[in-house]
């Protein structure tokens, strides 16, 4: 891929070149065996916790490598972002180690902590009201005004590439241990991490069932697998999980 290619499904490939670019800044996360659950599941269960990685989430691999693949004479325009905090948070962060200058679009109820902490990677944070306004079109006006590149929090093809190096740990990982996976469960809020973690099992392990996991109300990644089409949740009010309230 190159960084203004069209969008294309990503490929292991990709994944591969994510996990090279990534592999000098990138936390590689331990894959831990999840005794309790074993026992109660009568199968080897391991976790992949993520929440070790920089900034503390899987966002970090992503964010760092869309950002590393926009060229040179580009980065002096920077770029923007939109997100409650945890691609907020490994947007700037990546920013800060390439020497690139970040704007964050984030809702004004966002957990205080993601705010301050993606204040503190370097960004600017511009708030918008999460039930009135378009945080994307905020974003994209911002962005065209600067000539920043837009990072997306999930649709696009190298964001999905570095989360997809999740994956490629994992398959890598377990077979090192002499195991397959038959079922690997992945959360969801938009589906970049289960985009890219799928393609990266299914190329080792082509067998392997895929499950999306989402708190109950806010399933819309699951209603739309079902339905064939994009569907959006029916949920209303908030949730402890606000990552998934867009």
């Amino acid at each position: 891929m190159t960084a203004h290619s069209p969008i294309l499904p990503v490929t292991a490939a990709d994944i591969d070149a994510a996990a090279a670019t990534l592999a000098p800044v990138a936390v590689r996360t331990p894959l831990l065996p999840a005794p309790v659950l074993s026992a109660q599941f009568q199968a080897n269960v391991f976790v992949k916790p993520e929440v070790l990685q920089r900034t503390g989430s899987f966002k970090f691999r992503g964010a760092y490598n869309k950002l590393a693949s926009i060229p040179q004479a580009e980065r002096a325009n920077g770029v923007v972002a939109f997100s409650s905090g945890n691609h907020a948070q490994g947007v700037a962060h990546a920013a800060t180690l390439l020497g690139m200058h970040a704007t964050i679009v984030m809702p004004s109820d966002a957990p205080v902590a993601k705010r301050q902490r993606t204040k503190a990677f370097g960004a600017d944070v511009v708030l918008y009201d999460r039930d009135r306004d378009d945080r994307e079109a905020i974003a994209r006006d911002i962005a065209g005004k600067r000539g920043s590149t837009m990072v997306p929090p999930y649709d696009d093809p190298y964001v999905i590439a570095g989360q997809g190096t999740v994956g490629r740990e994992i398959a890598e990982d377990l077979a090192g241990l002499g195991l397959s996976p038959d079922v690997v469960i992945v959360p969801a809020s938009g589906g970049g991490l289960l985009a890219g973690v799928s393609t990266a099992v299914k190329a080792r392990f082509p067998e392997t069932q895929m499950i999306v996991a989402e708190p109950k109300g806010f399933d819309d990644h699951a209603r739309s697998l079902r339905a064939g089409h994009r569907e959006a949740h029916e949920a209303k009010g908030r949730t402890i999980c606000d990552a998934l309230m867009a």
